[in-house]
């Protein structure tokens, strides 16, 4: 490992599980200093003994955790922040009357809210370091309009189209700003429910390609070192991305017979 590479740092907001762990090991492999935030406590420490990694305890939701998680990291890492990856979301599934206002409400503080407080958090510290960069983790939901999950789609919309601003802002202090967009991931997110249905993500989804958190940390870990600003994850992602561009009415009409069968 060369001194400068192990100067580089990320600090992964949900980093105890998931695809947040995931990045966590590849960046660690890549000899990067590593910071993980996260509510599940005992993940945090598993995650520590197993890659030595600098952890603190965030609600994302909470703006005073956020910035005294950014500081303890920052001073760990003797002044840098090279990459904050803003990875921490919930999803409820259902459709949009099974999901009760408070599990949507739920889905918006943490998956909206939650990343924006990360910026501001962060961006103090990331203009502070050269070459910085903000990726922030959305969802193919992002890209289409998903039913059985209207809110989270919304929440993810909402990620890219903050990913897209920041971007052009955020150049004029030296940072970059990318968006990741995984197609479904086999995490714990995929056996989210509502409160008004016993189905969950995984029951829903039938024979739909469903991908490695690695495959998602590897497409973060391009995110963080390349040029693009938004980066999917998958072969089903590309093809649903295409067609959300090119054939915008036909992937409707499908989703409306598809929606008409249940």
């Amino acid at each position: 490992m060369t001194a400068e590479r192990s100067l580089r740092s990320v600090f992964i907001s949900g980093g105890a599980s998931g695809i947040g762990l995931a990045a966590a090991r590849r960046f660690r492999r890549e000899g990067w200093t590593v910071g993980i935030g996260d509510v599940d406590a005992s993940g945090m420490a598993r995650a520590a003994a197993e890659l030595d990694l600098w952890t603190a305890p965030l609600d994302v939701r909470d703006r005073d955790q956020w910035r005294a998680a950014l500081a303890g990291f920052v001073a760990h890492t003797r002044g840098r922040l090279d990459l904050l990856v803003n990875n921490a979301g919930i999803c409820r599934y259902g459709l949009f009357e099974e999901v009760s206002p408070t599990e949507s409400d739920d889905q918006v503080d943490i998956n909206v809210k939650g990343v924006i407080n990360g910026a501001y958090a962060a961006l103090p510290h990331l203009k502070a370091t050269g070459g910085s960069r903000l990726v922030n983790i959305a969802s193919c939901a992002g890209l289409v309009g998903s039913p059985g999950l209207a809110v989270y789609s919304a929440t993810k919309f909402a990620v890219r189209g903050l990913s897209e601003a920041l971007d052009i802002e955020f150049a004029r202090h030296g940072v970059a700003v990318a968006c990741v967009m995984p197609w479904f991931v086999d995490t714990p997110i995929l056996d989210s429910g509502s409160s008004g249905t016993n189905k969950t993500i995984r029951d829903a989804i039938g024979n739909s390609p469903v991908y490695t958190a690695d495959e998602a940390a590897d497409v973060i870990w391009r995110a963080a070192r390349g040029g693009e600003r938004d980066y999917v994850v998958g072969k089903a992602a590309r093809r649903l991305r295409f067609l959300s561009r090119f054939a915008p009415g036909m992937l409707r009409r499908r989703l409306k017979r598809a929606m008409a069968t249940r």
